[in-house]
C-alpha cells in the first residue's frame, strides 16, 4: 500500500483497524459471502471506509445481487474511489480501492441493474455506515 499517500506506516494500520478488517483493507483479502455486517442492511444513510471514514456509497444506490456482499450500482462521488486492474488469482477483475487511503473495499463487475449496469461488490469489514440524520 502506498504509505506516502496515507501518512500511516504498517503498524499504524494495525493499530487502528481489526485484524479482519486490516486483512481486507491492507491486504486485499475478501471476506466470505453472506457473512458481512451490511449485506442485508436496509437503513437510510451512507457507507463510508472503515480505515479514513471517506463517505463512499449512499444506501440509495445499495441493492440486493445475491451475491453475498453488499453491492451498489454507483458510488457517491467518481473521485471518491480508484479502480485497478486486477489480475490474481488467474481472473480479469477490476479492483475497487478508497481513493483516499488506498484501501481494498472489493470489485467491480459489468452485471448490475440500470441506470449504470454496474454492480461494486464491497466487503462489510471496508465499510462503516452512517444513519441519515432525521429532520
Amino acid at each position: 500500500m502506498n504509505e506516502q499517500k496515507t501518512g500511516k506506516t504498517e503498524e499504524q494500520w494495525r493499530a487502528s483497524l481489526t485484524p479482519e478488517q486490516f486483512a481486507i483493507c491492507r491486504c486485499s483479502a475478501t471476506e466470505p459471502p453472506f457473512s458481512g455486517k451490511w449485506y442485508r442492511h436496509k437503513e437510510l444513510g451512507t457507507y463510508v471506509c472503515v480505515a479514513c471514514r471517506t463517505p463512499l456509497f449512499s444506501s440509495e444506490t445499495k441493492y440486493d445481487s445475491g451475491s453475498g456482499w453488499p453491492s451498489f450500482f454507483q458510488p457517491i462521488k467518481r473521485g471518491g474511489i480508484n479502480l485497478v486492474p486486477d489480475k490474481t488469482h488467474g481472473m480479469h477483475r477490476t479492483e475497487v480501492r478508497c481513493a483516499e487511503c488506498d484501501s481494498h473495499l472489493g470489485h467491480v463487475f459489468p452485471d448490475g441493474p440500470k441506470p449504470t449496469g454496474l454492480r461494486y461488490c464491497i466487503n462489510s469489514l471496508a465499510l462503516d455506515f452512517e444513519p441519515s440524520k432525521g429532520l
